[in-house]
């Protein structure tokens, strides 16, 4: 208390703390963490972005990216849920395109009961739709609505999702191709735990399988033909990028502070005092520095830019995204480099935050496609 003021502790940054201490148990047991998520919906984060009249505060791209960031200095596997999240309930409760009524349930579930919903789109053959290809997940038409099969991976928060919005086609001789919206609890639903990779071993991106999975009509409000998808969403792509973006810097931006720890904790025999007193090592962290403040300038900038109804390009966008992504994994890099052993020893979380950023790579849009886009259109091609 100062002059009768009692100072309250920053909520966020209890809750990266409380992340952060059971980060390492999940990444080694691979195990989801119910309970981040329990207390991101006690701090009423889940329907951030929600419609104000759903209950939901209609946040914008810098407030979630903020968020989003600094969440994943604890746990970058809840901050990959929460990104999802927060892109998924955001883009289906303002489409026209669905009934009122589903809106609702998403935002209202979200807001009052901490539900938790994210798009499965990936699968074995297809791989990314951002290819091409059409889904082999089939939706037929039944007497009371539809029947749905297939199976998706890489399902990011399977096992805390009550709510999944899968990219099927039809069996049309035409086919059609949407978002179908499922509930998890329903029968034929089930979850293979299938995701044992080297980084973001706690996000349960397992597969889900869908055997004639029985659905209301409603469930597939907007079927297209393959091609009336192909036009790009620059506010989309914005929030699909710029939050990635965020999260990796997030990441990044908690190696660093653990290497800053170190240098000054590590005072060798041979040098009778810290790490830090280097100048060889004073430089490096300045290159780090100078890394994080350009990814922290780039992604508020841009999503200043979206909030105000100019968004980045969704070329932009995605170049945003693949130069946020390297910057991020060379910063840790970088650290791992002046720690040496201890960079690797699994006691310290620098070899973990190595791995987590290492999956920047992964997500849409990869480098290359960000490239070649930005390429065609510099060229005058695309």
């Amino acid at each position: 208390m100062i002059d009768g003021l009692i100072l309250h502790q920053d909520p966020v940054a209890a809750l990266v703390r409380g992340f952060a201490e059971g980060a390492a148990a999940h990444d080694r047991a691979g195990s989801f963490p119910h309970e981040n998520f329990f207390r991101l919906h006690q701090a009423g984060l889940l329907g951030l972005t929600a419609p104000v009249e759903w209950g939901g505060e209609a946040a914008g791209l810098a407030r979630c990216a903020a968020l989003v960031g600094r969440i994943a200095e604890g746990c970058p596997a809840t901050a990959l849920v929460l990104a999802m999240q927060f892109i998924q309930l955001r883009q289906v409760t303002r489409d026209p395109a669905w009934p009122e009524a589903l809106r609702a349930r998403l935002a209202l579930g979200a807001v009052e009961r901490g539900e938790l919903v994210n798009a499965l789109r990936v699968e074995p053959e297809l791989g990314t739709p951002a290819r091409g290809g059409l889904p082999a997940t089939i939706l037929r038409r039944t007497p009371s609505g539809w029947s749905l099969s297939g199976r998706k991976i890489y399902s990011t928060g399977a096992p805390a999702l009550r709510w999944y919005l899968v990219w099927a086609r039809t069996d049309e001789a035409s086919p059609r191709t949407g978002t179908v919206l499922v509930d998890a609890r329903s029968p034929g639903v089930r979850i293979e735990e299938s995701w044992d990779q080297a980084g973001l071993r706690a996000s349960g991106s397992h597969d889900v399988v869908f055997e004639e999975v029985a659905l209301p009509p409603e469930a597939a409000p907007d079927l297209r033909a393959p091609a009336d998808w192909a036009r790009p969403d620059d506010s989309a792509a914005a929030w699909n990028t710029l939050l990635i973006a965020a999260l990796y810097t997030g990441v990044a931006r908690a190696a660093r502070d653990w290497l800053l720890g170190f240098l000054h904790r590590r005072v060798p025999a041979s040098l009778g005092a810290p790490l830090a007193t280097l100048p060889r090592m004073q430089e490096a962290v300045g290159r780090i520095e100078g890394l994080l403040l350009a990814n922290q300038r780039l992604i508020a900038s841009a999503a200043a830019a979206e909030d105000a109804g100019t968004p980045p390009s969704a070329t932009e966008s995605a170049l945003l995204k693949a130069l946020a992504a390297e910057n991020a994994i060379t910063m840790v890099q970088e650290a791992v480099a002046l720690c040496g052993n201890h960079a690797l020893a699994r006691s310290n979380p620098l070899e973990r935050h190595l791995r987590d950023v290492l999956c920047a790579r992964i997500h849409t849009p990869q480098q290359d496609a960000a490239h070649l886009q930005a390429g065609r259109r510099a060229l005058g091609l695309g």
